[in-house]
């Protein structure tokens, strides 16, 4: 019994969500001047660190802008846990919340009971990245199953860099 996983260089389902501070959220769907997304699936309010992960995003984010890459992140959190979680991140991207457990699975995330009710109360998703070219297909995938093993945000956009430059000619990797 196991979650599908997206393969390299499909186009990943269209998904929509919530958006904190109303409006949606389209996964896949690039924004504006942006050839490039970037979607941040992770496990929410009662998960240090993602807060701490989100942090770093936010650092980085003009660096990621200025390669291409709009980025959002994704939870299964109500809109009320993803505000709270939120005021300690402080983001300047986008935050979707209510990912229900059938979007989790056509993204092939992995997805966790929680351990208690103090945890969260109900499964959420593990960590995963996404990231979509200007064709729209799935150029980065990295899924995990457990908070403790995420790419590192830097290494991750230096490899962005190096894609996205034509001189370099980088196929999508994985495609077998």
């Amino acid at each position: 019994m196991g979650n599908l996983k997206l393969a390299a260089g499909v186009e990943i389902p269209a998904i929509e969500v919530a958006k904190l501070g109303g409006g949606k959220i389209q996964l896949g769907k690039t924004e504006g001047s942006f050839p490039w997304q970037m979607v941040v699936v992770y496990r929410g309010k009662h998960c240090p660190l993602c807060t701490k992960y989100l942090r770093e995003l936010n650092v980085l984010l003009p660096r990621y802008h200025e390669e291409g890459v709009y980025v959002t992140a994704v939870s299964a959190d109500s809109a009320e846990k993803a505000s709270e979680q939120m005021k300690e991140v402080k983001p300047d991207f986008p935050i979707g919340y209510n990912l229900s457990i059938p979007q989790m699975q056509q993204l092939g995330v992995y997805i966790s009971n929680p351990r208690s009710p103090e945890e969260t109360d109900k499964p959420f998703a593990e960590p995963g990245i996404f990231v979509i070219n200007e064709a729209g297909k799935l150029q980065i995938v990295d899924i995990s199953n457990a908070p403790f093993a995420r790419p590192d945000l830097q290494t991750l956009l230096m490899g962005i860099e190096f894609i996205r430059n034509p001189e370099n000619n980088y196929p999508i990797r994985g495609a077998y």
